[in-house]
This record gives structure tokens, sequence and C-alpha cells, in this order.
């Protein structure tokens, strides 16, 4: 119970922290701020590139832990550990400038890594949330957070997917973007949370596990 209730604490402190502090670096930075990918923070040297991939560093651990917290929901925790690996890869192989992606652009091998690693991790995220909703593992409370999430998520995901593919980087594409990664680290922060605070994960190892 204690060890599932500190991963959870872990897990809030990580996505609270990271969030933050990548924030800080697309804000303070040299980046687009709306205007791009968020990604284009993490272009370049400097102490705000390095704010940048040390939140997104972060809020890899974080999704590690909660996918520790939420042990017992296999499927989510599974997907919660690929999406921790593809934010850190993500976060130390960087894009060129202007974060070029298929097809509007040409690519190199490290845009097309990092362009795939951040796709697969939004999408592992967003599955982790219908996992979660899914199982019967899950509490309802959990369940009811997932269910909220995933009506935000798959639109925007969407959305942003369409996006991409019709006219590249840009405001729309921007705004929409950091939209959907506030909802993800939101539902990370609120799943946690619940974790911690509800007394049915006392005795959460005991579900059947799916």
């Amino acid at each position: 119970m204690w060890r599932t209730r500190w991963w959870a604490v872990g897990a809030a402190v990580g996505a609270v922290g990271g969030a933050v502090t990548a924030t800080v670096a697309v804000i303070g930075g040299p980046g687009p701020r709306l205007r791009g990918y968020v990604s284009e923070s993490g272009v370049g040297d400097g102490g705000f590139v390095l704010a940048y991939q040390l939140g997104f560093l972060a809020l890899a651990a974080s999704l590690l832990l909660l996918a520790g917290a939420l042990r017992p929901v296999r499927a989510a925790a599974a997907l919660l550990v690929a999406a921790a690996v593809a934010t850190a890869v993500s976060a130390t192989v960087p894009c060129r400038e202007g974060c070029p992606l298929p097809p509007h652009d040409p690519v190199t091998v490290p845009d097309l890594v990092h362009g795939g690693a951040s796709i697969v991790a939004v999408a592992c995220c967003v599955f982790a949330m219908g996992a979660t909703w899914w199982s019967v593992a899950s509490t309802r409370s959990l369940r009811r957070l997932a269910l909220w999430a995933a009506c935000g998520a798959l639109p925007l995901s969407a959305a942003v997917g369409l996006g991409m593919l019709l006219v590249g980087g840009g405001l729309l594409v921007g705004v929409l973007e950091r939209l959907l990664l506030l909802l993800i680290i939101a539902w990370c922060v609120a799943s946690a949370v619940t974790v911690i605070r509800d007394p049915a994960h006392s005795d959460c190892d005991n579900y059947v596990a799916t």
C-alpha cells in the first residue's frame, strides 16, 4: 500500500515539476511559443534548452512512476512504461530547427526519431486512459477520470494529426498540441492524487489485474 502511494506521490510531483520546467523553457526560450511545435524549444544550446530536456525527462520519470502506481491495471501500466521510454527518447534526441516532419519537409534520421518518439509517447498515454477506463482493476474514480480525459484527448489527438498532415507546424497545431499535452499531464496528476487519496487502493494488489 505505502509503496503504491509513494509511487503516486512521485508521479504527481514529477508531472507538475516537469510541466513547470518545460513551460519555462517554452515561454522564456528562443522557441516559437504558440506558433510551432513544443519540441522547437529543445533545439540549440543554452539554459532554456537544458530546462526543456530536464522538464521532459521529469515527465518521463512521472509516467514510469504512475505505471508503478497503476500496476494492477496491467495494460495501462505497460502503455505508460512505453510512453515513458518514448518521452525520454524525445527529450534526448532533438529535432532540427522548425522540427521538420513529412510530408511537408525533408527530414533527417534525428527528425524522424524525435517526431516518432513524440507521437508514440502521446499515443501510449491516450491509450493508457482507455485501458484504465476499460479495466476491472481500476477503481470507480480512476475509471471516471480516464473516461473524461479520453473524451478530450481523442478528438484533440485527431485534430493534431490532421493538422500536421494538412498544414504542418503553425499556430493551429501549436495550440492544439499544447492543449493535448496539458490534458495528459492533468490526467497523470489527477490519477496519481486519486491513488494517494482513495482508500480502495490500500487493497489494490488484490484486484484482478487485466
